[in-house]
């Protein structure tokens, strides 16, 4: 898909470049979806990055760290919260680091495994987590706005059928290192 975007300064239409517009009719069917998808994940993702930092002076990967204690009330171990986030121990550790010092998590020694640390949310951390995902909520509210509620409702359908699919077929990789 080649999206025009009129240039405001200009008056000029200008392309948009995304993963799709190196294809062309002659592409298998199952690419020209698999870079739709792409396409619109980077777009969903880089809106929400955006409004993350301009709203709320954070970043997605701080927000994810939150999300995870959030639904971990008890506190989740580095080495989980790596493994959630598929991110490196290192990236988790400064993640860790950045969102103690700003009083929104803590860490503590775990009773199991005197070399591990738990992780939770302070009650600023769920207090500011709050405000975060709903305002993340609203945002995802919008961007699917151009769905009508059935249409959304058939593209999970079959994005279901496409992931189970993915899943009796595909073996993942042991991590995916490096997105922090």
């Amino acid at each position: 898909m080649k999206a025009q975007k009129l240039s405001a300064s200009s008056g000029h239409v200008r392309k948009r470049v995304d993963m799709e517009t190196r294809l062309t009719d002659e592409h298998h069917q199952a690419l020209k979806l698999w870079l739709r998808l792409l396409s619109c994940t980077n777009l969903v993702e880089a809106h929400v990055r955006s409004r993350l930092r301009t709203e709320f002076d954070t970043t997605l990967p701080r927000f994810d760290l939150l999300a995870q204690l959030e639904r971990h009330p008890g506190g989740l171990k580095m080495n989980e919260l790596s493994r959630r986030l598929m991110v490196s121990g290192g990236n988790v550790t400064g993640l860790t680091d950045q969102l103690e010092k700003e009083g929104l998590v803590a860490r503590a020694d775990d009773p199991g495994d005197r070399r591990a640390y738990t992780v939770k949310l302070t009650a600023a951390g769920r207090t500011r987590f709050a405000r975060m995902a709903t305002m993340h909520e609203q945002w995802v509210i919008e961007l699917f706005a151009g769905l009508s509620s059935s249409e959304k409702t058939q593209v999970h359908r079959l994005l279901a059928k496409l992931k189970l699919h993915l899943a009796g077929t595909v073996t993942p990789s042991p991590s995916r290192r490096g997105r922090g």
